[in-house]
């Protein structure tokens, strides 16, 4: 019985694929002289951000702060939600399903960006890295968030643009889903083998249906 869907936020819920890039391409090309194309920077959408940026320097704490201040200041003229997003999440909880996001970013920026899309009016749970001591890829943020919702990680779905989600819902025991519009090569995502591919997320609706009459 599905109670819960779980969702990553950047490249899922909001429209911040932009953002990232110019953000990745200031603190690498401009501040690092690291000739890294843009194709290469969208496989790293979806990680942790000194996973990435560790690769470039071994200061990664002043590239992090590079980033994040770059981030911050264009954050929201380059962010919005995806199109028919805040209708779906609307539409599952007058279903009676509880929302969470789980999600890399950093608390204020998360919160920022769902107060900015007026999504945060739908959220039950927000996971981020300052609530876990383990990250995305493994489970332990999509299990904080199924213990806060009060409901075993089998009875949710975590649906994500990276095969960071995916693995993350897998560890945990979570049914996963993978958005088709994700910035990373979808063949990335379907390696990882998530339970369904979607193309907009109100399919999930039809999903959980199933799901439970299966249960029934």
């Amino acid at each position: 019985m599905i109670k819960a869907l779980l969702f990553d936020l950047d490249g899922t819920l909001i429209d911040t694929n932009e953002l990232i890039l110019k953000s990745f391409k200031y603190a690498l090309n401009e501040k690092l002289n690291a000739d890294v194309s843009d194709e290469v920077i969208k496989t790293f959408f979806g990680e942790p951000l000194t996973k990435t940026l560790c690769r470039y320097s071994e200061n990664v704490e002043e590239v992090v702060s590079i980033y994040r201040e770059y981030n911050k200041l264009h954050h929201d003229k380059l962010c919005k939600e995806f199109s028919g997003v805040k209708e779906a999440l609307k539409l599952f909880k007058e279903k009676g399903l509880a929302v969470a996001v789980v999600t890399s970013k950093v608390k204020p920026m998360a919160l920022r960006g769902l107060d900015l899309t007026g999504l945060g009016d739908y959220i039950d749970v927000i996971i981020t890295p300052e609530d876990t001591e383990n990250h995305k890829p493994k489970g332990e943020p999509a299990e904080k968030a199924c213990e806060l919702l009060g409901i075993a990680t089998k009875e949710a779905i975590m649906i994500g643009d990276s095969f960071y989600d995916i693995l993350c819902g897998k560890d945990a025991g979570c049914y996963t889903a993978a958005v088709s519009y994700t910035s990373l090569p979808l063949d990335m995502l379907k390696k990882h083998d998530p339970d369904y591919v979607i193309d907009n997320i109100l399919e999930l609706l039809e999903i959980v249906e199933n799901i439970n009459k299966e249960s029934a």
